[in-house]
């Protein structure tokens, strides 16, 4: 495909449920300093579509018009040379439901500017797929990124715990304490099984994991290698940590074995404090008043459910 300028922006279509709408929302506001309702955000931030659990694609976008038309206009530069293509009409937009555009109306469009391109259109194995969607009164067109759920190669681990945070919310809880890995430093103090810690290897996060319980640590570790990820846990308690994190990642502990009292939850978060320079925290207890206590401030929060079963998580600073 011959060199065009792209406009610097993206968007991306998200897919979640009721249950997970608030964990999703404070993932996005992470990323993009924002969120929205629905379910389609337009950012100049570049976000791995595969990173986030919720991110269904992604559209880098090269041209934009006010029409339709416009598009029709401007795709007539896109020169394919050697490369197959296809032309997709995303399904997820915001256009009211007396614009809506049917099922054939869609198809049609796909055809009008893939006869525009000057190229060899593919529609089962395309070399580049190209992503059409109208947002906000106006039209976008660009390459299109589908997003691949890593985090379903990760359900099955050899070691498991059934309290475990599931992989979709630990790898948006990663996302939420490291939304740009570059020089970031990240530590899980209390890994338990490592599921955070496997969804945070996998996005190139420098991310360290520890624990006080031998037999956790080994199948944090265990874990860690079964999906040929390489990362660091170590057995010891909170206390012992040394060094400064730019991010600390605590699952507050909660299991059939060690279910942290009031006291030590206060003790996680008055050791947490002096090495995070930012805390995600994930409780099933309200412990605001702990986290005010020990120095931190609550700059965000969401509420992750299932069922009737639901955690807090907590951005402090």
């Amino acid at each position: 495909m011959n060199q065009l300028p792209q406009t610097g922006d993206f968007i991306y279509t998200y897919a979640y449920t009721d249950d997970e709408e608030s964990l999703c929302h404070l993932e996005m506001r992470s990323f993009f300093g924002m969120d929205t309702q629905t379910k389609i955000i337009k950012s100049s931030i570049d976000v791995t579509p595969s990173r986030s659990p919720f991110v269904k694609e992604r559209i880098d976008v090269l041209f934009e018009g006010n029409e339709l038309s416009d598009i029709l206009k401007q795709v007539e530069i896109v020169k394919m040379n050697d490369e197959t293509f296809k032309v997709i009409f995303v399904k997820i937009n915001d256009l009211i439901s007396t614009k809506k555009v049917d099922y054939q109306q869609k198809r049609q469009i796909e055809r009008e500017i893939g006869m525009i391109i000057d190229g060899q259109a593919d529609v089962h194995h395309p070399d580049i797929t190209f992503g059409l969607v109208p947002f906000e009164g106006k039209w976008y067109f660009g390459i299109y990124v589908k997003s691949d759920a890593v985090w379903l190669h990760h359900m099955k681990k050899p070691r498991e715990y059934s309290t475990a945070l599931s992989t979709r919310v630990a790898r948006a809880v990663a996302n939420i304490a490291v939304p740009n890995p570059n020089g970031i430093k990240a530590i899980d103090p209390c890994c338990g099984i490592g599921t955070v810690l496997v969804e945070a290897l996998s996005m190139g996060i420098d991310i360290v994991g520890r624990d006080i319980n031998p037999l956790v640590v080994l199948g944090s570790r265990e874990n860690i290698e079964h999906f040929g990820l390489i990362g660091e846990v170590d057995l010891g308690p909170i206390a012992e940590v040394n060094g400064s994190y730019d991010a600390t990642i605590i699952d507050m502990p909660y299991n059939l074995y060690t279910h942290a009292t009031p006291e030590d939850q206060l003790s996680i978060l008055m050791h947490a404090r002096p090495f995070s320079k930012k805390l995600v925290l994930v409780t099933i207890d309200n412990i605001d008043h702990m986290v005010k206590e020990v120095g931190f401030n609550i700059t965000d929060r969401c509420v992750a459910k299932k069922g009737i079963f639901s955690r807090e998580i907590l951005v402090c600073v």
